[in-house]
């Protein structure tokens, strides 16, 4: 046999095989994302970048701020010029919708590579369906707050990393007020009295989005300071209190009481977000019952405006526990079905980047958990001020059930309905019974 010359032959084919196979890893000459570098912004040190796909990957990303698409938009294509290979692919839902129906496009790992959630009752929902990538020990975690993103945390893990910044308070007319010299009352009886001069100067006190947010907004700043305690939710949902207890009827009380001497807008059950945006923006209403997420849009509608928070204090003066009530939401995530985990979490540590949340931020006129952003917006600086006030975590986002989330802010529509507060907390408390687990 001539062994000789068939090792060499042997031998020559292995060292094309090997040659071929280096080839092949380069991803045929397509280029890759350069990995991170210092411009990851103050606070963040990088990680090894995980390999990127040679080839073209497009991740989905969904959220319900359709009014941040402008800014995201650019914020995308910042991303896409630094990572080629990575398209982002952004869809938006009305926020009721995306509460009601984004689990479900969730589900097979096909839309939301990247997601937000509310904290609260679909937290928990998304959580129990396993639909959280464990983001903990991510490297990108020491740009934001730590103690604004523990909202974010279950079990020990970092679940989802909350972005946005915000104050569940009503914002009020600044020059308004000034106008008819009033200032923020520090009691229940000034507050009423507010109102009172408001509508006698021709003026909606509160504009109120029944239909739609309304309820759930300012229901927050209406209960902080009747509830017994901070997890008062939480105690009736383990039948451990009711709603039929004193701070839940004093709180539909006081509602009806606001309805009843005409404090809201006619038909305020029958209206929505925008409207009652509207009714503030063209100066009709002093006290928009929403939030500081809405500063940046009522000052975009009308330039001319002048904004401030004002929380309701429905207790004595001296009696208040908090002045007002913080969220933070806007919760980041991966799909834990996701496809592209890796690009997904590039992503987040983009947003995550110093430079880029103060661009979304002052685009967008949301204040942010990432650390150290500048602000230059009034608005964002109006918001920011309350950073040193005595502020709760939203209650409503407090309530683990979303069935009964609804079943509380329903008994608030049904005050204003006519309904009895009695009769109200009673229909409320028994849907909250059904899910009492035995």
């Amino acid at each position: 046999m001539k062994i000789k010359p068939l090792l060499h032959l042997m031998t020559v084919s292995l060292a094309a095989v090997t040659v071929l196979s280096a080839c092949g890893s380069s991803g045929g000459g397509s280029s890759s994302a350069p990995a991170a570098s210092g411009s990851t912004g103050a606070g963040t040190t990088p990680a090894p970048a995980p390999a990127e796909s040679a080839k073209p990957v497009t991740i989905s990303f969904i959220h319900w701020r359709g009014e941040d698409v402008k800014s995201l938009t650019s914020i995308i294509e910042k991303f896409q010029t630094e990572h080629p290979n990575i398209k982002v692919d952004m869809q938006t839902m009305p926020s009721e919708q995306y509460q009601t129906g984004a689990q479900a496009k969730l589900q097979d790992g096909s839309v939301g590579d990247v997601f937000t959630s509310f904290p609260g009752a679909q937290f928990e929902a998304l959580a129990k369906a396993g639909l959280f990538a464990d983001l903990s020990g991510a490297p990108f975690l020491s740009s934001f707050n730590d103690t604004l993103i523990a909202s974010g945390k279950k079990d020990g893990k970092q679940l989802a990393v909350p972005y946005q910044l915000v104050y569940n308070d009503p914002i009020y007319n600044v020059k308004l007020f000034e106008k008819l010299g009033l200032t923020p009352p520090k009691d229940w009886a000034g507050f009423l009295e507010l109102c009172e001069k408001l509508k006698s100067a021709g003026l909606i006190p509160i504009a109120f989005a029944g239909a739609d947010i309304g309820p759930g907004q300012f229901m927050n700043t209406m209960v902080m300071n009747n509830q017994p305690s901070d997890d008062i939710f939480t105690k009736v949902e383990a039948g451990q209190a009711k709603l039929t207890d004193e701070f839940w009827v004093k709180t539909l009380t006081q509602f009806k009481e606001l309805n009843d001497k005409g404090y809201f807008q006619p038909n305020a059950l029958g209206t929505k977000d925008a409207a009652a945006g509207a009714l503030f923006q063209q100066e009709k209403a002093a006290i928009l019952a929403s939030g500081s997420y809405q500063l940046a849009q009522n000052k975009k509608a009308n330039p001319n405006l002048e904004q401030k928070l004002l929380a309701p204090i429905t207790v004595q003066a001296g009696q208040a526990k908090y002045e007002g009530v913080h969220t933070t939401t806007f919760m980041l995530a991966v799909n834990s079905k996701s496809k592209h985990p890796e690009e997904a979490k590039k992503f987040i540590e983009f947003l995550s980047r110093k430079d880029i949340a103060g661009q979304y931020a002052n685009e967008t006129g949301q204040n942010v958990t990432v650390k150290d952003v500048q602000y230059s917006s009034p608005e964002l600086q109006v918001a920011a001020e309350w950073s040193g006030k005595k502020t709760i975590f939203q209650p409503r986002f407090s309530i683990a059930n979303a069935e009964n989330q609804k079943a509380v802010t329903n008994s608030i529509q049904a005050v204003l309905s006519g309904k009895s507060p009695e009769d109200a907390a009673k229909e409320a408390q028994a849907i909250v019974d059904q899910h009492i687990k035995k």
